[in-house]
């Protein structure tokens, strides 16, 4: 049994040096393998690309955030919307950084043009309705300057002196009503809101004067009807959103300042 088994088993130890010898390279083989791979050329296609993709980059970088829409948020080149008139969807915006910086030293005083960063100026001078919103909105800035501008106006009411007010009148029981000097001031609200302060058409009229109308950026519904589209709201908006763009780059005393000086005394209050 033993001296018929070792011929079975060279065989076998043979068979499996044939399997594990790697096969001779035919013609065709040879030929693959001495001509240049094709990935090469698409490694060059790739890099190609690439080197346009930083060169769009690079110019990006160098071009200032307002200036331009980002260009992954581009859509297709055609527009869903159809048009009824062509000739609304024509709208100039102002572009000049000179003009906006004028803007700011009108409404703010001398040097104005260097309490907000390039980039927060930008903002808060355009509406939503500007390029579909890609480049940023002041919707969230001029919330907040709202509230600063009601607490202002709302301190200013309290704190101006109102009309001389008759003496306390006793009831038939003799009783004389309850008067404290905190709440002297509160009555004050009574005949005196924010509003009626500081209303949409007075801010809006400010604005006009320091030339806020000129430098802001959005598209109108209706450009032949301007106040039609909501110049108004637009105004107020933008003013408000460079109250709040102070507030949140200087603090709130400092927006408070600008309220009190800047645009309380211009309305009237």
């Amino acid at each position: 049994m033993a001296l018929s088994s070792r011929p079975a088993f060279s065989a076998a130890c043979n068979a499996l040096r044939r399997c594990r010898r790697p096969a001779q390279p035919t013609g065709q083989q040879v030929g693959q393998q001495l001509s240049p791979p094709l990935r090469q050329l698409s490694s060059s296609a790739s890099r190609s690309s690439t080197h346009d993709a930083v060169e769009t980059a690079a110019e990006q970088i160098e071009r200032p955030r307002w200036s331009y829409t980002p260009e992954r948020m581009k859509g297709p080149g055609f527009s869903i919307n159809i048009v009824k008139n062509p000739t609304r969807t024509i709208w100039s915006n102002n572009n000049d950084p000179a003009k906006l910086d004028a803007m700011y030293n009108r409404l703010l005083g001398s040097n104005g043009d260097k309490v907000l960063p390039d980039e927060i100026k930008w903002l808060a001078v355009t509406h939503k309705s500007f390029d579909q919103g890609r480049r940023g909105f002041n919707t969230r800035l001029a919330y907040f300057g709202r509230l600063i501008l009601s607490l202002e106006t709302t301190r200013h009411i309290m704190v101006t002196p109102g009309p001389a007010q008759d003496a306390p009148i006793r009831d038939r029981l003799g009783r004389e009503p309850f008067q404290h000097s905190a709440l002297a001031n509160v009555d004050k609200l009574n005949t005196r809101q924010p509003q009626d302060v500081a209303s949409k058409d007075k801010l809006a009229k400010l604005a006009i004067d320091v030339g806020l109308a000129e430098v802001i950026r959005w598209k109108p519904r209706m450009p032949e009807n301007l106040e039609g589209s909501g110049l108004t709201v637009i105004l107020n908006t933008s003013l408000l959103a460079i109250i709040g763009a102070i507030s949140l780059q200087h603090g709130a005393e400092a927006a408070q300042q600008v309220v009190r000086e800047k645009i309380l005394r211009r309305v009237g209050a």
